[in-house]
């Protein structure tokens, strides 16, 4: 079979283990042994790239790289490796003992006044913070939706027909301007930037690198269907409140008329899904599986452990 001719370009290596997954795939080095996998930062830069880059074989892939690859056997005994390490210490780090109506619940408590990275652009961004948001959250939202899209096939009645009922809008209802994935394209194009998909993988840091890594990991893998479902959860909760500051951070700095429309598209939609994925999604897996409610549990607070980890990169590198 030929080589894939689009996708985006492979990106550069950040260490070992990158540099041996991306040498393999342009066919012209060996792959590294998964055993090195074990003492990586789990959460840096080398291991998360490599782990995406594997992961995005099931997108996209890369230009130049044989379609064939993406079930390639050495390869995927290098990318689980990989997710062992990154799932070990995730378990670790961000498990918790709470029930998972105190989880859901915690989810649902807004600050009056925040510190987080949307309270930030609302109160005091300024064009480049936004550019920089926006090339950052470009790895996951010009996909938007996709790596959740996993998860269908392993749900049925109610959570599957919630899920798919939340998929459908952010695809667009049927309307191919309208596909979360091309709003974020428009938004994109209104500051400036480059919306090829892939673009700025290179400058993408490893927190953003993992929380997308998460979204593939959990969506990829049956066993941890609750964890995907826990992670679609805590998005749809806590997006709503989040785009309303960022619309106006948009609007203030006059970004321009499709970055507002992104997040206020958001705050309505998403006020809809909050309830959908509570009743229907939680409480659907709940009602046919109810041993996955740590799992939920787990993937509620792993994606805000991860969020928090992006968060506070880019704060620090804003007020440097």
């Amino acid at each position: 079979m030929s080589d894939e001719p689009n996708g985006p370009s492979l990106p550069k290596e950040r260490g070992a283990l990158s540099a041996g997954v991306i040498a393999y795939l342009r066919g012209d080095g060996a792959l590294p042994d998964p055993a090195e996998a074990r003492d990586a930062d789990p959460y840096g830069d080398d291991l998360q790239l490599a782990l995406y880059v594997c992961y995005e074989l099931h997108y996209r892939g890369f230009a130049g790289v044989r379609p064939e690859l993406e079930w390639d056997p050495p390869l995927l005994a290098v990318r689980a490796a990989l997710e062992q390490r990154f799932l070990d210490a995730l378990r670790r780090d961000a498990t918790t003992t709470e029930p998972l109506d105190d989880v859901l619940a915690d989810l649902q408590v807004e600050p009056v006044h925040g510190t987080g990275v949307s309270w930030f652009l609302q109160e005091r961004g300024e064009l480049r913070h936004l550019r920089a948001y926006a090339v950052q959250r470009s790895l996951y939202h010009l996909k938007e939706a996709d790596p959740h899209a996993w998860v269908l096939p392993r749900l049925s009645g109610r959570a599957k027909a919630g899920m798919a009922a939340i998929e459908y809008d952010e695809f667009g209802a049927g309307r191919a301007d309208r596909v979360h994935a091309q709003l974020f394209a428009d938004l994109m194009s209104d500051l400036g930037l480059d919306a090829t998909y892939g673009r700025y993988l290179d400058e993408g840091c490893a927190p953003m690198l993992a929380l997308v890594n998460l979204m593939s990991l959990f969506g990829l893998h049956r066993r941890l269907r609750g964890a995907l479902v826990g992670h679609f959860a805590a998005v749809e909760i806590t997006s709503s409140p989040a785009s309303r500051r960022l619309a106006r951070a948009m609007k203030r700095t006059g970004a321009g008329p499709a970055a507002e429309f992104f997040y206020t598209e958001h705050v309505e939609a998403d006020a809809v899904h909050e309830q959908v994925v509570r009743r229907e999604v939680v409480g659907g897996l709940l009602e046919q599986e109810p041993e996955l409610a740590p799992d939920i549990a787990f993937g509620v607070t792993a994606t805000a452990f991860v969020e928090d980890r992006l968060g506070d990169r880019l704060l620090a590198d804003w007020r440097a």
